[in-house]
């Protein structure tokens, strides 16, 4: 039995390793005190004051320390998310896109902020802002389940996510909103090169656990009331549209002539 146990964690050691992990510097920081924590989160911020500095290190550290508050409100659904992807794509892939949705999102959004202060748009107080936690490469994970998806509903999942992370970074007031966009296409193109998992695939505990990384998915990306209806609602009707133009393609394919 603890054997059994051991194989199927071994499965999604990459998600074990590194929600222990996050558990166990959010317990420190607990203990430590908010002085400690506030301290600990300017150190790691991946803000453009840091960046510009030659902080690079914040690129890796940041993803290990977060203020998104209690563990147990966001760490399940984490793990699920995780978890999925890397029972389809396997460790090594999943660490790929994760890493690539961290740090690429986070130069991105850094060198939009530099432009825009640079010309006046956002005030200089910004560069010092927060900027630590692991939503950047979740989501860039949730992107990369849409190669996982079956054909059919692809497009419905495309145009789902991809409006409603837009509108949200357009209602949201904080500029990692606009990062979380980001990591969503990136999270797209690292996949696209994975090919395509087999159907079997997908299993009642995969669908299960899909549902929970999909609400946790949406609420990483809209997390204010305004945002969550904008992108909820983006969200459904471009997947009205695509699913409206995958069954217009489907009755207008012509039937194939049976054989003589």
């Amino acid at each position: 039995m603890i054997f059994d146990i051991l194989s199927r964690l071994a499965r999604v050691r990459l998600t074990v390793g590194y929600a222990a992990t996050l558990a166990a510097v959010s317990i420190t920081l607990l203990i430590l005190g908010p002085q400690v924590q506030q301290q600990v989160i300017r150190n790691a911020s991946t803000n453009v004051h840091n960046l510009a500095h030659g902080h690079l290190g914040t690129l890796f550290g940041s993803a290990f320390v977060t203020d998104a508050g209690p563990m147990y409100v966001w760490l399940p659904g984490l793990v699920c998310l995780l978890a999925l992807a890397e029972l389809i794509w396997h460790s090594g892939r999943t660490a790929v896109v994760f890493v690539t949705g961290h740090i690429g999102a986070t130069l991105l959004v850094a060198a939009g902020l530099t432009g825009a202060i640079e010309l006046g748009w956002l005030p200089l107080s910004i560069a010092r802002a927060s900027d630590v936690g692991m939503s950047y490469g979740a989501v860039a994970v949730l992107g990369a389940l849409t190669a996982a998806v079956p054909s059919r509903w692809r497009p419905v999942w495309i145009c789902w996510w991809v409006p409603a992370g837009v509108a949200a970074a357009a209602i949201g007031a904080e500029f990692t909103d606009a990062g979380h966009a980001v990591a969503l296409v990136l999270g797209m193109l690292v996949a696209a090169r994975f090919g395509r998992p087999a159907p079997s695939a997908w299993t009642p505990l995969r669908y299960a656990l899909l549902t929970v990384a999909a609400a946790f998915g949406f609420l990483l990306l809209a997390h204010t009331p305004w945002s969550a209806v904008a992108g909820a609602g983006v969200g459904a009707l471009g997947a009205l549209v695509a699913d409206g133009a995958v069954r217009y393609r489907q009755m207008r394919r012509p039937l194939r002539a049976p054989a003589l």
